[in-house]
């Protein structure tokens, strides 16, 4: 989409170039990121129109929307034509949308190999600023029959008690489990602690008859696998 001078109003341009007329023109997957992020900010200022201002907004995260994740109130306060309501706006329609897709049920496939598991799990665990513990659970097939998250903790951790774990699997008939958690620092090795609850739970897991298939490292676009590097035997 080509940007029109900021001086010029939405009002005069053309009816199926403003992003509301558009939506019900031509529909929301006709919408550019930048449209989108303008009908949530509504307007913009006497100086720049609201598509150039989310243009900007988009501009600063590179356009990667999974920044949109870690972005904080004061980096949305800096643009000039957002204030504090514009920014509960986006902020709202963020977490609407976390919860939608963690409230979607994964598509039933199969896992075979750590990377089948990690692009199962890529979307939970990227853009974070917090760690998270996170558990798939499968059917006899290894087929996922659900992915749930157990922990939030901190920047460098986060505790994971094994009794919820263990309850997410039963209360789901899973007869195996891959566990992963996400180290914000971009740091793949694996700490003490990773090592601790892993062999924790695998201990646990023996008396409910589950198999711990794996646990991976989440961090940025890579992973690291227990089970690759022979950690699970």
């Amino acid at each position: 989409m080509q940007y029109k001078a900021n001086h010029i109003t939405l009002s005069k341009w053309a009816e199926e170039d403003r992003p509301r007329e558009k939506l019900q023109l031509l529909g929301k997957q006709n919408l550019t990121d930048s449209e989108i992020l303008a009908i949530l900010l509504g307007s913009g200022t006497r100086n720049i129109n609201v598509i150039n201002l989310a243009h900007s907004i988009l501009s600063s995260i590179d356009h990667n929307l999974s920044r949109f994740k870690t972005i904080k109130r004061k980096d949305l306060l800096k643009f000039k034509g957002v204030g504090p309501a514009k920014a509960a706006y986006i902020f709202a329609a963020i977490e609407f949308g976390n919860r939608i897709h963690h409230a979607e049920k994964p598509a039933v496939r199969k896992i075979s190999t750590s990377a089948d598991a990690y692009h199962c799990l890529k979307s939970s665990l990227t853009g974070l600023d917090k760690e998270e513990f996170w558990v798939l659970l499968l059917n006899k097939a290894n087929r996922v029959i659900a992915k749930k998250r157990i922990s939030i903790g901190g920047i460098s951790a986060t505790i994971v008690d094994s009794r919820i774990v263990f309850s997410c699997a039963i209360e789901n008939l899973a007869s195996s489990i891959i566990l992963a958690h996400n180290h914000p620092s971009g740091n793949l090795k694996p700490s003490k602690a990773d090592l601790d609850i892993t062999q924790k739970i695998k201990e646990g897991a023996v008396y409910f008859d589950i198999t711990v298939l794996d646990h991976l490292i989440i961090a940025g676009n890579d992973f690291f696998s227990f089970a690759d590097e022979g950690m699970m035997r």
